[in-house]
């Protein structure tokens, strides 16, 4: 069912579906196609509906990537047939420590973990279901639209442009998904052409919205699904899209690395694929974490970009793309349950990201098959819906993607104890032992991490050289970021008051730099006084604003649907 025969029946109350699953991501996806393989061999009737919020699938779709694709050969072992968009496999790594503006160490291959090796034959994980030990420089939006064909081609409804706004949630039991409302104004009036929101209802709901779902979070606060377990951790993804010259463009070429423009209490690190038509894609991960207020994600990546490491790959190029996104990078530690009755979540809605690995889609995806396979399980047996599924925890648990977990369950939680070359040094030593240190563990939410403005010194980034760095207005321009000017606002501040009362003074206001598109502002009233401004049309849906606004003021929810970022192949 596409589009259009969804708005002729938006007039009813509700739709009924035998699955309903909230975002077009690799798990959704994933989860999608092998329900409706399962339902096709046994020759059994399944109704499976994904919702995506996003104008069309991958709109929204943000990753690095080097792909491992050990999930989707489970899923379609004829991938390569098929025409999967898996063409560059990744041909050479490279790993660096930049130790200043212009200096950098390449470090041997023996003292880089497995865990990030990329080519040379079978490393981390273990031998792949296809017996294909490659990974791929990919475009995660690419393969979401590839598998979003496969979706429909087997029978999946997809309807993209459509946000889901709210849970429905009936005596304790999760029953499927509000859509929310089109064409509504601002001051929330109905506008022409409005379009009420309208129920999907469905034996069993799966949750795929990716890194702090709106829902996901809600979800987990309402069954207490993070009981025991550390505080989730993210990080701030950054990329851009490059043409490079032919000259210059090494297709498969990896490079990793660390160091600077980050200091010893700042952790994350950059990556730089060089893909097909001769592109690369550069990219700055930076944890939440961060203690200085005065650091801005967006800057740091921007000035990274001028190192000579960096830069003979980029110098010559044209920027044709920008986004950034948040990363759910906690691991097994922070991982939650992911079953309640009436559904799951999964992929990185729960936090099933290797970040030893610096992957997620091949973790995410595994979500999705294991799930599916649970659901149609239980559905096949006449279950009416609602139930909890602990044949999900049990295959789950079984699954190598939870093993991957395991492995690494201290791998983010020993950087942010020890430092990055303290805790590289902890996960070189702990591969070396066969995992057998005692787990680490990081207790401190990210937003906790941050501390008053007043024990640093302001940061004065380098103005944008218009060649390889730029300023915020021009990179929103080119994620093709829009949002319908007179509707709601979808930041929503829980005092209106705090920003300019408690962090202006505390924090100076951080929301202005851990932004990466330029939604907030400290600006002059008109009585004169500081005014704390949202510009919510420039927002790239990242959430970075909901995990790390140290008063944990501003929620994140969905705007109308089709809003935001429109990435093309990200």
């Amino acid at each position: 069912m596409r589009r259009e025969q969804m708005e002729e029946q938006v007039e009813r109350d509700s739709m009924e579906f035998d699955v309903v699953i909230v975002g077009a991501g690799p798990s959704g996806l994933a989860a999608a196609c092998r329900l409706m393989q399962q339902a096709n061999e046994a020759e059994q009737e399944l109704t499976v509906c994904v919702v995506e919020k996003g104008s069309e699938v991958g709109a929204h779709i943000l990753s690095g990537a080097i792909f491992e694709p050990r999930a989707l050969a489970e899923l379609f072992p004829d991938w390569e047939e098929r025409g999967a968009p898996l063409t560059t496999p990744a041909s050479r790594d490279e790993v660096y420590l930049l130790k200043d503006a212009e200096k950098s160490q390449k470090l041997p291959n023996a003292l880089v973990p497995k865990s990030m090796h990329n080519t040379g034959g079978r490393h981390s994980g273990g031998d792949l279901t296809s017996g294909d030990s490659r990974r791929y420089v990919i475009s995660a939006g690419n393969l979401c639209r590839w598998l979003a064909e496969q979706a429909e081609t087997l029978g999946v409804e997809i309807f993209p442009g459509f946000a889901a706004q709210e849970t429905i949630i009936e005596e304790g039991v999760v029953k499927g998904i509000l859509i929310g409302d089109m064409g509504v104004a601002a001051d929330g009036t109905p506008k022409d052409g409005h379009m009420p929101g309208m129920e999907l209802r469905a034996k069993y709901t799966l949750f795929a919205e990716g890194a702090r779902g709106h829902l996901g979070k809600r979800l987990i606060q309402e069954y207490d699904l993070d009981a025991g377990k550390d505080p989730q951790h993210y990080g701030i993804g950054l990329k851009e899209l490059w043409d490079v010259p032919a000259e210059q463009h090494e297709p498969g070429l990896v490079l990793h690395g660390s160091g600077w423009p980050l200091d010893k209490h700042t952790h994350g690190g950059w990556f730089l694929y060089h893909g097909d038509n001769q592109q690369v894609v550069v990219g700055l991960i930076m944890d939440l974490s961060y203690q200085n207020p005065w650091l801005s994600p967006f800057d740091e990546f921007q000035r990274m970009k001028h190192h000579p490491v960096l830069a003979r790959h980029l110098e010559g190029g044209k920027r044709v793309a920008y986004g950034a996104r948040a990363i759910t990078k906690g691991g097994l530690n922070c991982l939650p349950k992911m079953t309640f009755p009436g559904g799951l979540l999964i992929g990185c809605d729960a936090g099933t990201l290797n970040f030893a690995k610096i992957k997620g889609l091949h973790t995410a995806m595994k979500s999705g098959l294991v799930a599916a396979e649970a659901v149609f399980e239980a559905v096949a047996k006449g279950d009416e819906g609602g139930q909890e599924l602990g044949a999900f925890t049990e295959k789950w648990q079984a699954s190598w993607a939870y093993a991957e977990l395991e492995e690494s369950a201290s791998f983010g939680p020993a950087i942010h104890k020890y430092g990055t070359v303290g805790g590289g040094a902890y996960n070189f030593v702990n591969q070396l032992l066969g995992g057998k240190l005692p787990n680490v563990h990081d207790t401190t939410p990210d937003h906790a991490a941050l501390k008053p403005a007043g024990e640093f010194e302001k940061i004065e980034y380098p103005k944008p050289d218009g060649k390889l760095s730029f300023d915020k207005p021009s990179s929103v321009f080119l994620s093709n970021t829009n949002h319908e000017e007179d509707q709601p606002c979808h930041l929503k501040l829980s005092d209106p008051e705090l920003p300019i009362r408690e962090n202006l003074p505390e924090y100076a206001e951080p929301a202005q730099r851990y932004c990466p598109a330029g939604v907030y502002e400290v600006v002059e009233g008109e009585d004169g006084k500081p005014k704390f401004q949202i510009n919510f049309q420039n927002c790239v849906h990242c959430k970075t604003c909901d995990i790390k606004d140290p008063a944990q003021n501003i929620t994140w929810v969905a705007p109308e649907g089709g809003g935001g970022p429109n990435y093309p192949n990200m």
